[in-house]
C-alpha cells in the first residue's frame, strides 16, 4: 500500500490553502463545492496529495488517510484475517473500487484501486 492523500477537515479553506500553497509548496489541482461546504485537492512533491474539506458538520482535524491498492478484495482479505475494522467493503466509484478501514484511534483508512 502507499499513501495517495490526507484528508483534513478545515476551519478556513483560503487561510488553509495559502498555508498549504505558500508555506508547504503544494500546489492546486482542483476545487468543488459540495453540499455544506467546498473541498480543495492539492498536489505536493512525488506520490501524495492532500484533500481539504471545509464542512461544519466534521470537527477540525485528520479525517482519512488514503492509500492505493493493486488489488482491493485481496488487501482487505488480509486486513479481516488480521481482525482490522472494517467500517466498509469495496464499491465501485468513478474511479475504480474504495473500501474504508478504521484504526484504533477512530481515523478512517480509505483503500482505493485504481481501475479507469
Amino acid at each position: 500500500m502507499k499513501i495517495r492523500y490526507a484528508t483534513i477537515i478545515v476551519n478556513d479553506m483560503e487561510e488553509s490553502v495559502k498555508f498549504y500553497t505558500e508555506t508547504l509548496d503544494f500546489t492546486f489541482d482542483a476545487e468543488f463545492d459540495v453540499p455544506g461546504g467546498k473541498i480543495t485537492l492539492l498536489n505536493g512533491d512525488g506520490f501524495a496529495g492532500m484533500e481539504l474539506i471545509e464542512n461544519t458538520a466534521f470537527e477540525t482535524g485528520i479525517y482519512s488517510i488514503g492509500m492505493d491498492v493493486g488489488d482491493i478484495n485481496e488487501e482487505i482479505r488480509k486486513l479481516e484475517e488480521k481482525g482490522a475494522n472494517i467500517a466498509m467493503k469495496p464499491v465501485e466509484t468513478q474511479v475504480g473500487y474504495m473500501a474504508r478501514v478504521i484504526d484504533p484511534n477512530g481515523i478512517n483508512i480509505v483503500l482505493v484501486q485504481h481501475t479507469k
